[in-house]
């Protein structure tokens, strides 16, 4: 069953749905017939962490030809180097992609479509989760919100009728968005509430960990209606969660106290990085059509945040999935 015909879930998160997570989940991993000779995958972000290792499995599948897509070529070539010391035969090249730049973005999927012959997987793990407030420049929008959330979701469209027309005929194309269990703690903000960006464009509103999970809720939101006009014949989109992953750039700036108590709380609870990018893995390439507008978590798939499920979650949807329209202006 897709994850919006499922009841939601009514165990708090804390400690009921994280416990199972970091401790009681089991991974899956791909059979040792598993081959991805001749299929091409995108990996946004892919120069460290949980998408340098998402790569590596990938490419440890045999996978013919990977493209890095990241914010600094220098780091994106350095983890080329690495990749290419492990994996001679395979293509890997390095594309430049701000996911902060909705310049970057559309000039990022117009060269998949110009230059790629074909695309088979796509999954776009790049996220932030800053400390401090900061607006993108170019939109005035906080910059959680934006990469996370309006950003990511501009790339899925724009790369939807790639996967589409350069996957082999008769196979969908795959794109997977990491998401976070963390999004199953806020409610989607009613229909009613005030202008949704204009809350957290202020910066008497940030709270780091509060934007960053309400960033992953509307990533719920979007593919809640997404799947009402994606066929899963043609590409197959869902989500996925790697848990809670210590080793990982997501919380860099944290400092003092903050950064030693992460380090802490990661060594006693966190799962390896391994073990969270077989989840996107997973996602990408070992599930079905029956994935499609899913969100995964722990390899199986999970219902949505429970406020979706309401008559006030369903219409803030219909809001929530407007905002890159009308505040990117783009068509």
């Amino acid at each position: 069953m897709a994850s919006k015909d499922l009841p939601p879930l009514t165990a708090p998160f804390f400690p009921n749905v994280f416990f199972n997570n970091q401790f009681c989940a089991k991974p899956v991993w791909p059979p040792a017939t598993t081959n991805l000779s001749d299929q091409v995958a995108i990996i946004t972000g892919g120069n460290a962490g949980l998408g340098f290792e998402c790569a590596s499995q990938l490419l440890s599948l045999h996978l013919s030809h990977l493209i890095l897509a990241v914010r600094s070529l220098d780091k994106g070539e350095a983890a080329a180097a690495k990749l290419r010391a492990l994996h001679p035969t395979a293509t890997i090249e390095v594309w430049q992609l701000d996911m902060s730049s909705y310049d970057s973005i559309q000039a990022f999927a117009k060269r998949v479509e110009n230059h790629l012959p074909r695309l088979d997987i796509a999954i776009l793990n790049a996220g932030i989760m800053p400390m401090n407030f900061a607006a993108v420049p170019t939109t005035g929008h906080e910059e959680t919100i934006q990469v996370n959330y309006l950003s990511t979701v501009l790339l899925t469209i724009l790369l939807l009728p790639s996967l589409k027309a350069k996957s082999p005929p008769g196979v969908p194309g795959r794109l997977t968005i990491v998401n976070a269990a963390l999004s199953l703690i806020p409610q989607l903000p009613s229909a009613k509430d005030t202008p949704f960006l204009k809350f957290y464009d202020n910066p008497d509103n940030f709270d780091s960990n509060g934007n960053y999970c309400m960033s992953k809720l509307l990533a719920h939101a979007f593919l809640y209606k997404l799947i009402d006009y994606v066929c899963a014949d043609d590409v197959v989109v869902n989500l996925a969660d790697p848990a809670y992953v210590k080793g990982t750039k997501l919380v860099r700036d944290a400092h003092g106290p903050a950064k030693a108590g992460l380090a802490v709380f990661g060594a006693v609870t966190g799962r390896t990085v391994k073990v969270g990018a077989s989840t996107f893995v997973d996602a990408a390439v070992l599930k079905g059509k029956e994935s499609h507008g899913c969100f995964l978590m722990n390899w199986k798939i999970q219902p949505f945040n429970a406020s979706l499920y309401t008559p006030d979650g369903k219409q803030a949807i219909e809001q929530s999935v407007n905002l890159r329209r009308r505040h990117a202006k783009i068509p």
